[in-house]
């Protein structure tokens, strides 16, 4: 079967193989892939970033973003079965660590990926732990279904905290899931959604997903226009996806005293950050990290189920699996939101 691998520990080093698919075994399911997206976690391993370089064994099919339909079930399963369409949670967990048994799967310490520690959805068919597996509703399109994973970092962002009901709400990087986070703000019942960017083709998306007000944060100040929406408070809910210093700052000056501060994005190395200024403006800080198992899952299921949410302007292009680098070139070249692979 043809599947997409990182092959070489370099920038790019990535190629179309074929490679027999495995039979699963005890507590696995093999699914036929419907639908895959590429996310900036692929976009790291294709740029070769530290971080991945130090944990991955070369070659190994990418992916974890994945809809599809399983196809056998091993020894042991009894959450799904054959046919069922699923997508797959991508923090494999292990279930007896101390974070996993207080229910905070999501915090796992001895938490494995697909596409990282084992091979993943770039492929015709993967096999993976039952486990991570989350049935949806039949007519879900794999090709909406695909993207749950990010979205469902969304969903959490805006239903952490204080929640963003009523609230005024800062969206800070609108790559796919600050994207996404918009619209969830929106269908949520916020009182108004300010999207910060510096990339014209995010900025026009974030209005066709609701945003209020889409801030070019290369020629316009965040903090400014934030106090200036809100007669000088500043927002409620702050939500940083940039993972860079400008957008933390920004973030920060943007909130009101006391709001919600959301840290999605990880800054690649560390910053400097005044906390006298945060005693005085006395923040609620959130770090959110992937999404709650499987409490998350549910309400990202029956935003899309109802249509209360639309992620079609998130999916900019969709493309033959053959054809899966040139999705990792457009996303470099800043053409692509999320390329979407298909068998």
């Amino acid at each position: 079967m043809l599947s997409l691998q990182k092959i070489a520990p370099e920038p790019g080093g990535i190629a179309l193989r074929e490679i027999d698919p495995r039979e699963p075994g005890p507590g696995e399911i093999s699914i036929r892939m419907g639908a895959a997206g590429i996310c900036g976690t692929d976009m790291q391993i294709y740029n070769w970033a530290p971080r991945m370089a130090r944990r991955m064994a070369l070659p190994r099919v990418l992916g974890h973003e994945v809809s599809g339909t399983v196809e056998a079930v091993g020894p042991g399963v009894e959450t799904v079965a054959a046919g069922d369409r699923v997508s797959l949670e991508s923090h494999i967990f292990c279930g007896t660590c101390r974070p996993c048994r207080l229910g905070r799967a999501h915090l796992c310490e001895a938490t494995r990926y697909p596409g990282i520690d084992i091979d993943g959805a770039f492929a015709e068919a993967l096999t993976v732990p039952a486990s991570i597996a989350w049935v949806n509703p039949p007519e879900l399109p794999h090709e909406t279904a695909a993207m749950l994973e990010p979205f469902g970092i969304a969903v959490h962002a805006c239903l952490a905290g204080a929640g963003v009901s009523g609230l005024t709400v800062l969206v800070n990087g609108c790559g796919p899931i600050g994207l996404m986070a918009v619209a969830v703000a929106r269908a949520l019942g916020a009182a108004r959604v300010i999207a910060c960017d510096i990339v014209p083709l995010r900025l026009r998306a974030a209005e066709t997903m609701g945003a209020d007000r889409a801030v070019d944060a290369g020629d316009e100040d965040p903090a400014r226009i934030a106090r200036d929406m809100t007669g000088g408070a500043g927002v409620d809910v702050g939500i940083e996806f940039s993972g860079s210093e400008a957008g933390f700052d920004a973030v920060f000056q943007s909130l009101a005293k006391g709001g919600d501060f959301r840290l999605v994005g990880a800054p690649p190395a560390a910053i400097a950050v005044d906390f006298t200024w945060w005693l005085l403006k006395c923040p609620a800080m959130q770090n959110i990290h992937g999404r709650l198992i499987w409490q998350t899952w549910q309400r990202a299921t029956e935003l899309l189920a109802t249509g209360a949410v639309d992620l079609a302007p998130v999916r900019s292009h969709v493309l033959p699996l053959s054809e899966a680098p040139r999705g990792f070139e457009l996303i470099r070249d800043g053409a692509a939101l999320k390329p979407v692979l298909v068998p």
